[in-house]
């Protein structure tokens, strides 16, 4: 049997390239099916988290003519940060990954963007900003989560003309796409799953920063749950990572995301524009609402929405989509 090789989508700018993977254990079982139902369903979510990860593998990035040699972390986890002499094209470009097995090569295809020029950035949690996920309630949530298949869960109603206009604000070619992250609570286990679910119902392309990746049923229980620090470095790092792009930043109230933001907009006081909250429950957070109100004063346009056409009415108004 041989071990697995799973990449995911990096990014670059003029001068540094970041794409990075997991390495797992050989297994005999067969890929993850999102599309089976009840108990098929669970089974399935059930093995993400009991994945067994290859410390101390060692991955081959090829990138330009040369072979660049790293190791996995003690968790499966590798992670290329490159400085670059030739900039990349903008757009999305693919890129190769080895890893050798008994003096057998098994190779890996993934993308990382190089944004388009321009001006604009966004980044958006995942659940229960644009995937329903009921993370109030952690029993509903994962009861979903387990018997509800890619095709059964939910987006909201009109995310995806929100998140379409967003990708393509001030573009003449629409071909050109701004620059989406995806930055969530969610482990790595679920990447393929939040993929999936993305090309489904047409979202943005985006690259994705998600969780340290878990292996045991009992992670499997929390998950998504437990310290938060994890997004605002992640947020953090991208701000500083692309400094001259202007973000918009997209969460709900279901837990930290009004929070998180605040401090980041505190922290970037001239990069960040329009803060967007999804309202979870029945009435407005107090304590929300006072961080809002906080990052208006900072001269940042806030939107806290129950409904997405809310969302989709201020961005005209302030000029965000036409």
């Amino acid at each position: 049997m041989k071990p697995i090789l799973k990449l995911y989508r990096g990014y670059a700018n003029e001068e540094e390239l970041i794409v990075m993977g997991h390495v797992f254990r050989p297994t005999t079982q067969e890929e993850y099916d999102f599309q089976k139902k009840n108990f098929r369903n669970a089974r399935s979510v059930i093995r993400m988290f009991r994945i067994k990860t290859q410390a101390n593998a060692d991955v081959y990035l090829e990138l330009n003519g040369q072979r660049i040699h790293t190791k996995t972390l003690s968790d499966g986890y590798f992670k290329f940060t490159i400085p670059l002499k030739n900039e990349p094209a903008h757009g999305w470009v693919d890129y190769r990954v080895i890893l050798f097995h008994n003096k057998e090569e098994i190779i890996g295809k993934g993308s990382f963007i190089r944004p388009f020029e321009g001006n604009l950035g966004f980044i958006s949690d995942i659940d229960d900003t644009f995937l329903v996920s009921h993370t109030r309630n952690p029993f509903k949530k994962l009861y979903i989560l387990l018997f509800r298949n890619l095709r059964g869960r939910k987006i909201f109603e009109n995310v995806v003309p929100h998140y379409q206009a967003l990708s393509t604000a001030g573009r003449n070619n629409k071909e050109e796409q701004n620059a989406f992250f995806y930055v969530s609570s969610s482990e790595w286990n679920l990447y393929r799953f939040i993929i999936d679910f993305t090309e489904l119902h047409d979202l943005p392309r985006a690259v994705l920063l998600l969780k340290d990746i878990k292996t045991s049923l009992t992670d499997f229980f929390i998950t998504g749950r437990g310290d938060h620090n994890h997004k605002f470095e992640k947020i953090k790092h991208i701000l500083e990572f692309y400094p001259h792009l202007n973000y918009t930043l997209l969460g709900d109230d279901s837990q930290a995301d009004p929070f998180l933001y605040e401090d980041i907009c505190k922290i970037f006081p001239i990069n960040v524009k329009a803060v967007y909250i999804r309202q979870t429950g029945s009435h407005k957070k107090p304590k929300a609402i006072k961080a809002l109100q906080n990052m208006e004063s900072l001269n940042v346009a806030t939107c806290y929405f129950a409904e997405s056409s809310e969302a989709i009415a201020h961005s005209k108004r302030i000029g965000l989509i036409s």
